[in-house]
């Protein structure tokens, strides 16, 4: 029979190692110092998160989206892997840098400083193996902020979830949209996003279709 851990073997199993939180002060620090030469990296939660390695598929969604969300809101308000604030007790420790922000007021009014959550209409996040992490801590902490409105691409699953009404640190509402479904974001009521817009170009291309004309 395998062995009952005894009460000290579970107190001892319990204890985490410390944890080293880095600060905005201290990774600003880092950078100025060179140690991040090259690389585009987040801070969330204390944790210096690497933006590297983005896929062909990650890059073509996170393009459709940036084509359809300059179209509704213009290229004033839409800004692409941009730093942002979140709530004041997390803004020491989190820098994020979402995929995709639409500010809602035109960038010249923002001369200093990252946008804030009053600035932010809506922010995007496009998900392939950070898929978890997006729908998770990120939106956490985007709820905290109370920004009132964050997507989440999930390429491995071609949908759209859509987060809304920020409450108690989480979004009350979180719907999922397959492609054959459009959304309209909050704060565009006439702008539409066809689902299957963004996953267009980011299957394997399958060849001219049979009986289709050839161009010469």
């Amino acid at each position: 029979m395998p062995a009952v851990p005894s009460p000290i073997e579970d107190e001892v199993m319990s204890i985490a190692p410390p944890r080293r939180r880095w600060t905005r002060t201290e990774t600003a620090a880092m950078q100025t110092m060179g140690w991040f030469e090259g690389q585009r990296y987040e801070l969330i939660e204390g944790d210096i998160v690497s933006k590297m390695g983005k896929n062909r598929p990650h890059v073509n969604i996170t393009s459709a989206l940036l084509e359809i969300l300059l179209t509704i809101f213009g290229p004033k308000f839409v800004q692409q892997d941009a730093p942002i604030d979140v709530s004041p007790a997390d803004n020491p420790t989190n820098e994020p840098e979402p995929d995709l922000i639409v500010l809602s007021v035109p960038r010249s009014v923002l001369r200093e400083g990252n946008p804030g959550p009053g600035d932010l209409a809506l922010v995007c996040e496009v998900s392939d193996s950070t898929f978890a992490f997006d729908a998770g801590k990120k939106a956490r902490l985007y709820a905290r902020a109370g920004i009132q409105e964050y997507w989440v691409i999930d390429v491995q699953r071609s949908r759209l979830l859509v987060h809304r009404q920020p409450a108690n640190g989480k979004y009350e509402s979180v719907t999922a949209y397959a492609p054959a479904e459009s959304v309209t974001p909050l704060t565009a009521p006439a702008g539409v996003v066809p689902v299957a817009a963004l996953f267009a170009d980011s299957q394997p291309y399958q060849g001219p279709a049979t009986g289709s004309p050839t161009v010469t």
